[in-house]
């Protein structure tokens, strides 16, 4: 894993700016609500910008407006510097939501080399679906949607997992087709986003709390926000949903709690070296 250097590190972020900016661009262009989110709503909220230490950005999107958005993307999207993915518009990509990837770049994650897709600096775009408002229904949603996550996974667990009896189980799990898992992965987010539920979550991503569930307001009532000197939109009631979140999110975490993306080569738009991980003996 590359221990990124502050300079390499901004130039990084700096990248993933103009990314935001053409997200900003697409969806104020053609009348599609999103958020900043997460580690980026944060920042905005507690930096005026990026996490000091943060290597990504993340937009999110209700599933109708990520519809919208996914094909704006490819009529109003600037290809001459990015390039979209998903798992309908890219062969072998197997995760449950979008990226926007800068073109002359690289971000390559650990273990995932062998993955048939080019994989240049990203930020990622979450598709947010409604979860069954009864509990009992909204546990065994969750169960379902884990299942779904790790059989996709297991492209990068059967050679990532340190247990050799789980890369022998996610190998598998490989062996399921791809396009039967997306059909299924179709047919349950056309289920749960038939009726507008109370709490709402990303459905191949780790559930937020017990509840599996965030509540829907905070994804669809917006309000704009300073982040890196420019306007996006986020959360209105970014108050709530942060404590929800993070907790105490004004406090900065212990610095062995600052994730950042295992990652083994990077590159920089315009730059000409690569920046790999050292060679292991």
């Amino acid at each position: 894993m590359i221990q990124l250097d502050n300079e390499t590190l901004r130039k990084l972020q700096m990248v993933e700016l103009e990314m935001l900016i053409e997200v900003d661009r697409i969806c104020r262009k053609c009348e599609i609500k999103y958020q900043i989110f997460a580690g980026t709503m944060l920042g905005a909220i507690r930096h005026k910008g990026f996490i000091p230490w943060d290597d990504d950005a993340d937009i999110a999107l209700m599933r109708s407006e990520y519809e919208k958005f996914r094909e704006a993307c490819k009529t109003e999207l600037d290809t001459t510097r990015f390039y979209f993915q998903d798992q309908t518009a890219t062969e072998g990509y197997r995760w449950g939501y979008g990226k926007i990837r800068r073109k002359d770049s690289l971000f390559l994650r650990e273990n995932q080399s062998h993955m048939p897709y080019e994989q240049g600096i990203f930020i990622d775009i979450f598709p947010i679906d409604g979860v069954p408002d009864h509990y009992l229904l909204r546990c065994l949603h969750c169960f379902h949607c884990y299942c779904i996550r790790k059989v996709l996974w297991s492209a990068v667990g059967r050679f990532a997992d340190k247990s050799k009896w789980k890369r022998m189980w996610f190998s598998l799990l490989y062996k399921i087709p791809h396009k039967a898992v997306l059909a299924h992965y179709q047919k349950l987010i056309q289920k749960v986003n038939a009726k507008k539920t109370r709490l709402v979550r990303m459905s191949l991503f780790p559930a937020p709390n017990k509840n599996y569930g965030s509540k829907r307001e905070w994804f669809e009532e917006s309000a704009e926000i300073q982040f890196e000197n420019h306007i996006f939109y986020g959360a209105k009631d970014y108050d709530n949903y942060l404590k929800f979140t993070y907790g105490t999110y004004m406090e900065f975490p212990p610095i062995a709690q600052r994730k950042v993306h295992p990652v083994v080569a990077i590159k920089i738009p315009g730059e000409e070296t690569i920046i790999e991980e050292a060679e292991k003996n």
